[in-house]
């Protein structure tokens, strides 16, 4: 299967300053012809915030316009959604729009890209965005890095929030923990032992560095321990955390969703997802190239 391209560079030029009042290049649509993006990164949007931005744009108009491409005998919204749906609240049978032709890669790019800049995305919205860049469209993880402005390893660590339990995906999704508590959460070495920590943070009971401090502790009991129980439960720990990076590293490689199952980080199995016969023929490609 053929790499779909990146976006690449000139992405600002796509996007209009919040303070600028230049409409060059916009068209007026009608309302009824816009849709939504279903595949955009955000799925849920605060009516109360979108009932502030509607009586913003009744005192002061509508400063920036939507970016729509064509899409049937109508548009889809590429970036913009907000401000469609505030139009859309008061009634207004059209709305100033940019109309450019980006392919499907580009318009997730984008739509991620300006949810990003507006820290829109909950964590865990913005871990499935990557995801999916990364699947759907065979972005690397050093092409996203480029495209969004984030690290490869601030990347890395959105995307391994999707392996925490469902439970703490759940308080992500909500705002009750931020990424970094997530994060130091997921050191503990039970799904147990996540969710109540967790719990205590959304709680505001711990702190991430608390977290940190109580997970750097050992059990009491294990300090009664022979030495070399406990130097061999530290080794599986670092394996554990071995394969959790060549998992990663894996499917950076392939561009493929990686499993690799172990029980005690020494031995396992790993399983590739692919969907097409070309699909395979590309990894074993990959997996042969050297």
């Amino acid at each position: 299967m053929a790499k779909k391209k990146a976006l690449g560079q000139g992405l600002d030029a796509l996007f209009i300053d919040n303070g600028s009042e230049d409409r060059g290049g916009a068209n007026t649509l009608r309302m009824s012809d816009i849709e939504p993006n279903k595949e955009q990164p955000r799925r849920h949007f605060d009516d109360a915030a979108i009932a502030e931005l509607a009586d913003s744009i009744r005192q002061h108009g509508l400063i920036q316009p939507i970016i729509v491409r064509p899409m049937g005998a109508g548009y889809q919204i590429v970036a913009g959604e907000r401000r469609w749906r505030a139009c859309r609240m008061l009634g207004m049978s059209e709305i100033p729009a940019i109309i450019k032709d980006f392919t499907d890669p580009e318009t997730a790019q984008i739509a991620l890209i300006e949810n990003i800049q507006r820290e829109d995305l909950n964590p865990i919205e913005e871990a499935a965005a990557f995801r999916s860049l990364m699947d759907e469209y065979s972005m690397t993880q050093e092409e996203l890095s480029k495209a969004v402005g984030r690290s490869r390893s601030a990347i890395a660590n959105s995307v391994r929030l999707l392996n925490l339990p469902e439970e703490i995906i759940e308080m992500l999704r909500k705002r009750e923990l931020s990424a970094g508590q997530a994060k130091a959460i997921s050191a503990a070495e039970t799904e147990e032992e996540m969710i109540a920590i967790a719990k205590d943070a959304a709680a505001g009971k711990i702190t991430v560095r608390g977290i940190e401090k109580l997970l750097s502790k050992k059990p009491a009991a294990e300090s009664d321990a022979p030495e070399k129980n406990k130097g061999a439960e530290k080794e599986q720990r670092r394996n554990m955390n071995f394969l959790t990076e060549m998992q990663l590293s894996l499917e950076n490689h392939l561009q493929r969703k990686v499993k690799i199952s172990s029980s005690d980080g020494e031995k396992g199995s790993i399983t590739i997802d692919f969907y097409t016969k070309d699909e395979l023929s590309e990894i074993a490609d990959k997996l042969t190239m050297y």
